[in-house]
């Protein structure tokens, strides 16, 4: 068994004490009751002494004067059992306070506790544990149920069912499949599977979170500022109603009851509380703020200026298009560049190689690889000399105009070109665009909403490609072309105008973050430079955590404002009542702890998920309705992408030869179909029901109808382009196929952002954060805290067994 904390000691003595005396005045012993009081008066005033001294010295004054004054007093004018009382209240108001904070902080201590400490690795054909610290890149890393991944790497084989609420909130259970990327801190909910590593302990994901749980830990002193602003101005006010109750009426005691019902219990806890409650709430969102005072000044933030790439946008480019020359299928070309970057750690290289795969491609192996930085990689697939990267390296002699056109197309699409050559000869070209988050645009009206005024965004990008991100998000002005200097100068210019916060993630935006009022960053990938400068770090992939984060900064604020406020107003009350003789000390200390109880479980409210803007609620059922979609979505996207190289296609082919382009046509848009009608007839109805109206999805609605009129019309011409198509039937076919491809990538934007983001926010019946923008946090509201060891059960696999009726 632990030993008690000294407040909890000091806080059991007085009450004893208080308790002795009262049972010797019952026996007739008033004055040995009297001097126990006393006693217990002097200790408790020791005790505020001490905290006044060990606020000095943290640069603080003010919040415990009062009650060494009031407890001094007592002492002075005879009023034993008044000090007594004073000392149990002062002790154990304390005593809540460091309970308070104690529960406040389980969310990031929790964090601490699951970091993993072993880990099993294949290593010389058998199965053996080793310390975290000992896994080394390229190790083949077992994990067992329960278990927690001890590092960052990649799924080797198989599928694995992941529970990765510590890390990103998601209270159900994820699948991941081979090659996926894998955090670590996130816990096996299902078999054992075997992971790749990619990095080392120390610098995987979790490892970078206990860190700034520990920063955050460390700094956190500065958030009871406000608390000591107030105190400024209430200390002297009580000194001077007291001198003047007591010059007034000439009887000191009154000037002792001033003191006891000014005692600042509702200063000394209230901020504190409060923000470490914002910050554990924070945590739990995964958040990890760097100390109340970073809290408190994100709640006064008017401007929001932010950075593009790796922040609205997603930070990991995808492939949009691909353009063949004469004679080069598209899926040739793609499978040969694949297969060569498989070879590549560059981002393009990765963006390429899962499009493939998504394809239903099966990259082959290739020989002789070689990699030139800046211009790109060659090597031989099968009997074909494959190269891919710029067009000079992909072909001695490139088509001039042909890659006129590509580049065009390119920079019409804000998009980045890898060329592919085969045999010496130029093949095609690789379209890869970095798209925008499908959360950034609510998340941006959720941030209006919140309060913030302004908004602009400076990136290194081009003015172009940088106009059309802002224009997306509803940017107020958009600077272009910035050096990491240049954004370190805007956010002091915007921060004089107005209290700013910064939101980048990369090494570069390192200067902004830490010249802002308030520097968040989006630190789920590592970027430790702008980690390290930020007050704020979203350890999660997820941009709408930052509306999670203001909302509960503006709550926490307004939380700790209203007990100061109210804890003072009745103190002041209750001070002039003592000063008129109505109040005695005994009776003010009484009145003063009920304000203390009333102040701290106040502040506790900034634990909880406030109840205001809270989502409609979807059932289960629905929910997982809409995960399935989302799936369905993301299995579309690449096939909606190539419908630009169909209509190409059928334009430029023979009918002979479109028999191929035909087939694969109709069985898109017979899937395309599909899927409209159970979005039309079973998710709208589920969210109108939700929303308690149709309105939101009337124009979704009608876009279905566009989308399935335009599908009749192309699945009517296929038959005949197959076969004996003319010009005429040719071309509208391929002006069909163009339309149809922009209303898609309308039309599925659209869905993502409205309705499929649902399926984290609501599928727990809708209990989600301050503004409803991500998942809850499950029973119990905190951190899953499952067994590190070999076999540990794991919160999901008992939460199951609760289900079905099980111990």
């Amino acid at each position: 068994m632990s030993a008690p904390r000294p407040r909890t000691v000091l806080t059991g003595a007085s009450a004893a004490g208080l308790a002795a005396g009262a049972l010797l005045h019952v026996a007739g012993a008033s004055a040995e009751g009297d001097a126990v009081w006393v006693a217990v008066a002097a200790a408790g005033a020791v005790a505020a002494a001490w905290w006044v001294v060990e606020g000095l010295r943290r640069g603080r004054f003010g919040t415990d004067v009062i009650a060494l004054f009031a407890l001094a007093g007592t002492i002075a004018v005879g009023e034993a059992l008044a000090g007594a009382v004073i000392a149990v209240m002062l002790t154990g108001g304390r005593l809540l306070e460091d309970r308070a904070s104690r529960r406040a902080h389980a969310d990031l201590g929790a964090l601490l506790e699951r970091a993993p400490t072993t880990a099993r690795v294949e290593r010389g054909g058998s199965l053996v544990t080793v310390a975290a610290e000992e896994v080394r890149v390229g190790d083949l890393v077992v994990v067992a149920n329960g278990e927690t991944v001890p590092v960052d790497g990649r799924l080797e084989d198989g599928s694995a069912v992941l529970d990765e609420a510590a890390v990103t909130g998601e209270p159900l259970p994820v699948e991941r499949h081979t090659d996926d990327a894998l955090t670590s801190g996130v816990v096996n909910a299902g078999p054992a599977f075997r992971l790749r590593a990619t990095t080392e302990a120390r610098d995987s994901t979790y490892a970078a979170i206990i860190a700034l749980v520990r920063e955050a830990e460390a700094g956190s002193a500065p958030f009871v500022r406000m608390a000591d602003r107030y105190a400024a101005v209430f200390l002297p006010i009580t000194v001077v109603l007291a001198a003047a109750s007591w010059l007034l009426s000439g009887d000191p005691v009154r000037a002792v009851a001033v003191l006891v019902v000014a005692t600042p219990c509702p200063l000394i806890l209230a901020a504190p509380i409060a923000f470490t409650s914002g910050m554990s709430r924070s945590a739990r969102r995964g958040v990890i703020v760097k100390g109340g005072d970073a809290l408190e000044r994100l709640a006064r933030a008017r401007t929001l200026l932010f950075d593009k790439t790796g922040t609205v946008t997603a930070g990991s480019p995808r492939l949009t298009g691909i353009a063949t020359v004469e004679g080069v299928g598209v899926e040739e070309a793609l499978t040969a560049a694949a297969s060569l970057d498989q070879f590549s750690p560059h981002t393009l290289a990765a963006a390429i190689v899962r499009a493939a795969r998504e394809r239903g491609l099966s990259p082959a192996m290739p020989a002789d690889v070689v990699e030139v930085p800046g211009s790109g990689i060659a090597g031989r697939v099968g009997e074909v000399r494959v190269r891919v990267g710029k067009a000079a390296w992909a072909a001695p002699d490139p088509p001039r105009e042909w890659v006129a056109h590509v580049r065009a197309r390119a920079q019409h699409e804000d998009a980045v070109t890898v060329f592919v050559g085969l045999g010496g000869r130029m093949a095609g070209a690789l379209l890869l665009h970095d798209p925008l988050r499908p959360d950034a645009p609510r998340t941006f009206r959720l941030l209006r909403q919140a309060g913030i005024d302004r908004m602009v965004m400076a990136t290194g990008d081009r003015a172009p490609a940088a106009a059309v991100i802002g224009d997306y998000v509803g940017a107020d002005q958009v600077h272009a072309e910035q050096s990491p200097q240049a954004k370190a100068e805007l956010a002091r210019a915007e921060n004089s105008r107005a209290p700013t916060v910064m939101v980048g993630d990369g090494v570069n935006d390192a200067p902004a973050l830490a010249c802002a009022g308030v520097g968040v960053a989006l630190g789920a990938r590592g970027a430790t430079a702008s980690s390290q400068a930020a007050d704020i770090v979203i350890a999660v992939d997820r941009l709408a955590r930052l509306a999670d984060v203001l909302a509960i900064a503006r709550r926490t604020r307004l939380i700790a404002r209203q007990s100061a406020f109210a804890g003072m107003g009745l103190s002041l009350a209750a001070m002039v009542a003592a000063a008129l003789g109505y109040l005695p000390p005994v009776a003010g200390a009484v009145f003063q702890e009920v304000v203390d109880v009333a102040v701290i479980l106040n502040a506790l409210r900034a634990l909880a998920s406030g109840g205001w803007r809270r989502p409609p609620a979807l059932r289960r059922e629905e929910a997982d309705l809409v995960r399935r979609l989302d799936a369905e979505h993301r299995a579309l996207w690449p096939r909606i992408e190539r419908l630009p190289q169909a209509a190409d296609s059928v334009v430029r082919l023979p009918p002979g030869r479109l028999g191929p382009v035909a087939e694969e046509l109709a069985d898109f848009l017979d899937d395309l179909v599909r899927h409209e009608r159970t979005d039309e007839r079973k998710l709208y109805p589920a969210v109108d029901r939700a929303l308690r109206t149709s309105e939101a999805t009337a124009t979704m609605s009608r876009a279905h109808a566009e989308i399935n009129a335009a599908a009749r019309r192309v699945q009517e011409l296929l038959p005949r382009l197959a076969d004996t198509g003319t010009d005429e039937e040719r071309h509208r076919a391929a002006e069909l196929l163009l339309g149809l491809h922009a209303l898609l990538r309308l039309h599925f934007a659209q869905e993502e952002e409205n309705y499929h983001a649902l399926a984290t926010a609501l599928e727990s019946g809708g209990d989600a954060g301050e503004d409803g923008t991500g998942p809850p946090e499950g029973p119990g509201g905190g951190v899953p805290r499952p067994r590190r060891g070999p076999g540990g059960p794991s919160r999901l696999r008992h939460r199951r067994r609760m289900e079905a009726g099980g111990g």
